[in-house]
């Protein structure tokens, strides 16, 4: 690195020429294509932040001054320019975090990855610096369109517009994308704004005049080219005017000098400004801009000049899930299909491209995504609402007193459930069982393996009098585990004639469970494994196939307070001991490494059980 390792601190940008800027710029996104493309992580998003974060950097003056990324997977380039230039352990257990971090830095402020929050935080620190007499600090949210089709964010803005004399800058960085390409309302009118000027051909001519731009007026351009004038608003921004916010734009984000201007007059403004800046996701790499430009929004390890995958991965449960829903596509026209913004994600991208008509993107808004399923099961239809794990906590009301409370036959479909690793302790899903465990009605599957994948999709688009979960964790999935006897619904996948320990493992744990059974009969003990597929409500089955053992155990991947152990610790009177995550958030690495970390490999597991057996 060379002008990049002189940046230990925001400030030693304000002293740079504009060629020293430009070149900065040409070698951040170097080290962010080299290094990203050895540690994985969120590529795409980060190319497109790069003049847009060094604009803002420029400006204000972080810390003194607060900067809020919605989400925080457009932060690396804030990494490099507070300081933080070695990305070598990016995401790995005891390196630098995937998104901001406090305890990395005094810069960061929201580590939360969940989109559409950053607007609330905003006018929270905002008002609060107001009130302890704090009013020459700013407060800066950089929300992504994609995030702004989150119903929180309006809340937040219905707010913000109440309060226009706050120091607060709302940046919208648009790139027409979330993982995917935006859709609704909101990014037609986005679109809009874009269509109002074509920025490329304003390039040079924004640099010479924007600094002269007042607000309440606006640069436009024609399909004939630029026309070198102002023009009052009236529209298009007339929504944002209507709300009673300043708007500023759409300026061209991989501009420097653009950027600067606009945040410039947005600073000097001392009230609430919306800048409207444009910017490509992945810019400057382009295998990232071309047609799979979605597949660079997170990589693995890639090739950097070609942008292709190093590791093949296997096959991963999520292709049992989509491959799945085309067949019942086919079989049933019923069985329709939601997203939150997250099409490929999920797996139901196979489903859209055979049934497009049958799939709703509601962008990212899971509690509007949940009430719309109870709605489209009231007409008779079947949905099957498939979001990560972890995302089902922001929609918890809905679950509850849309779904459940209105016996609606809605399938929610639970990817990267449990412990998902190097996105850290926002993305692990690992509360969904113990949410799951007090709604009345709901019935939940944890498939041990492919084909119970496939079974419990089909077994839960036919429950119709209420709502169920499919739930599965992230990455690849290996053979299938077959069992030796099927009882009450129950798979016995070890036997033994007078079990000394019954051990229950629930989905993915089911593999751990079976390892570790064959490590604790090795020291002499008679070892049963029982799958009970279905793992909520408590099958009563589970108990009568316990037999006379000593003690039973549960393992799950899901937190262990409320969770199925514990109910099932509810409804017996033996010794069930509970394994599972501690009430912790829990810090990135790899799956394995934090499962170790909980106890949830098979090693730690057999030692525990042999110490309380041999105890």
């Amino acid at each position: 690195m060379g002008l990049l390792s002189t940046i230990k601190s925001p400030s030693d940008l304000k002293g740079l020429s504009t060629s020293q800027l430009d070149d900065l710029a040409q070698e951040i996104r170097d080290y962010l294509i080299d290094s990203v493309s050895q540690s994985g992580g969120h590529l795409g998003p980060n190319l497109g932040v790069v003049e847009l974060t060094m604009g803002i950097h420029r400006v204000f003056s972080s810390p003194h001054d607060t900067i809020v990324f919605d989400t925080g997977h457009q932060s690396y380039v804030h990494k490099l320019l507070t300081g933080r230039q070695d990305f070598s352990t990016l995401r790995k257990q005891g390196g630098l975090s995937g998104y901001p971090s406090r305890a990395e830095s005094a810069h960061d402020v929201v580590e939360n990855s969940h989109a559409s929050t950053s607007l609330s935080w905003a006018i929270g620190i905002a008002a609060g610096r107001k009130l302890r007499g704090e009013g020459d600090r700013h407060t800066i949210a950089v929300i992504g369109d994609g995030a702004l089709t989150g119903g929180m964010a309006w809340e937040a803005l219905n707010n913000i517009a109440d309060n226009p004399d706050l120091p607060l800058i709302i940046v919208v960085n648009d790139n027409e994308r979330s993982y995917a390409p935006t859709t609704g309302g909101m990014a037609d009118y986005l679109a809009s704004l874009r269509a109002s000027r074509k920025y490329e051909d304003l390039l040079d001519w924004s640099k010479r005049k924007l600094g002269r731009v007042p607000f309440g007026q606006q640069v436009y351009a024609t399909a004939h080219g630029v026309k070198k004038g102002l023009k009052d608003i009236v529209s298009p921004q007339g929504m944002f005017e209507d709300l009673g916010l300043k708007y500023l734009g759409p300026v061209d984000g991989h501009d420097l000098d653009a950027v600067e201007t606009a945040m410039s007059q947005a600073r000097s403004f001392g009230g609430v400004v919306l800048v409207h800046v444009l910017t490509e996701k992945g810019h400057g790499y382009v295998p990232a801009t071309e047609d799979e430009a979605d597949r660079f929004h997170a990589v693995g390890v890639i090739n950097p000049e070609t942008g292709l995958p190093l590791e093949v991965s296997g096959r991963s449960w999520t292709d049992e899930f989509s491959e799945e829903m085309v067949a019942l596509g086919h079989e049933r026209r019923d069985v329709v299909a939601i997203t939150a913004s997250m099409l490929m994600p999920v797996g139901l991208k196979s489903f859209a491209e055979t049934f497009p008509h049958r799939v709703f993107d509601v962008g990212i808004a899971e509690q509007h995504a949940v009430t719309m399923a109870a709605g489209l099961s009231f007409t008779g239809l079947h949905p099957v609402v498939a979001i990560y794990a972890t995302f089902l906590n922001r929609a918890f009301d809905q679950l509850l007193m849309d779904c459940a409370l209105h016996n609606q036959g809605v399938t929610f479909v639970l990817d990267r459930s449990g412990v998902t690793g190097t996105d850290g302790a926002s993305h692990n899903g690992m509360w969904d069982l113990a949410i799951s465990s007090i709604v009345p009605g709901l019935r939940v599957a944890a498939p041990r393996d492919g084909a119970q994948v496939r079974r419990a999709l089909r077994e839960s688009v036919d429950i119709d009098d209420g709502p169920s979960v499919v739930r599965f964790p992230k990455g690849s999935v290996k053979a299938s585990i077959v069992a030796h006897r099927h009882v009450d619904g129950v798979d016995v996948l070890r036997e033994a004639s007078n079990p000394d320990v019954t051990l229950i493992g629930l989905g993915s744990m089911a593999e751990v469970a079976l390892a570790a059974a064959e490590k604790v009969a090795a020291e002499g003990y008679e070892v049963q494994v029982l799958d009970p597929r279905w793992v909520l409500p408590i099958n009563p089955a589970l108990l009568q196939l316990a037999g006379d053992s000593k003690a039973v155990a549960v393992i799950e991947d899901g937190v262990v307070n409320g969770g199925v152990g514990q109910r099932l610790a509810d409804s017996s009177d033996r010794a069930v001991w509970c394994y599972g995550i501690p009430n912790e958030f829990l810090d990135h690495g790899s799956r394995n490494q934090v499962l170790d970390h909980v106890g949830l490999t098979s090693d730690r597991l057999a030692d525990s059980l042999l110490q309380r057996l041999n105890g």
